[in-house]
């Protein structure tokens, strides 16, 4: 993974299996929002043997670049890995978002996570990895964010600010699926 200072400029490489513990140093992560073509939204449950949050909805995908990958190819790669399936239509939505929670456990994140959005191939079929997600769900935007801000500790944190920033996005007045969808592209 890829260490950075408080300006957000690389500064070194680690392990992801030494990175996350309980002093976990700044690091370069993303996040994705993946979209089907109608619109919805898809949000995931992490798999309760993830290190931090497990069981918890989140976005789509997380992930981290590995030293001199472009964010694309990681995001492509690691879409890839936990849901199975190809996307299409990478976008930037929250370039400079960064946080640092800490996890039930004492496990604490600690990133500059730009925010993407991208759409699903209509084709594509879904094939979770049960070692990343253990439940998926295509939602409606604006319900996301409702049940984000109604339930907070049911989702992970970076997913709770991300979806508050991005709630004019996904839930705009009168809009219907295809527009809204096409909002983040």
């Amino acid at each position: 993974m890829v260490l950075l200072n408080d300006r957000g400029e690389p500064v070194g490489q680690q392990p992801k299996s030494t990175v996350h513990h309980f002093e976990t140093p700044l690091h370069l992560a993303f996040s994705l929002y993946l979209f089907s073509v109608d619109g919805d939204l898809l949000m995931t449950r992490r798999a309760l043997t993830k290190v931090a949050w497990p069981g918890v909805w989140t976005n789509s995908c997380c992930g981290h670049p590995m030293p001199g990958e472009t964010m694309t190819h990681a995001i492509e790669r690691r879409v890839f890995v936990e849901l199975g399936v190809e996307i299409e239509d990478v976008r930037s939505v929250l370039p400079d978002f960064s946080y640092r929670a800490r996890d039930a456990g004492g496990i604490w994140e600690n990133e500059i996570c730009p925010v993407f959005s991208a759409t699903l191939h209509p084709s594509a079929k879904l094939r979770p990895n049960p070692a990343e997600v253990m439940d998926h769900a295509w939602s409606d935007p604006a319900q996301v964010v409702a049940a984000t801000a109604a339930t907070p500790f049911a989702f992970s944190p970076w997913a709770v600010d991300q979806v508050a920033q991005m709630a004019d996005l996904l839930r705009p007045a009168a809009a219907d699926n295809s527009e809204r969808a096409g909002l983040l592209r």
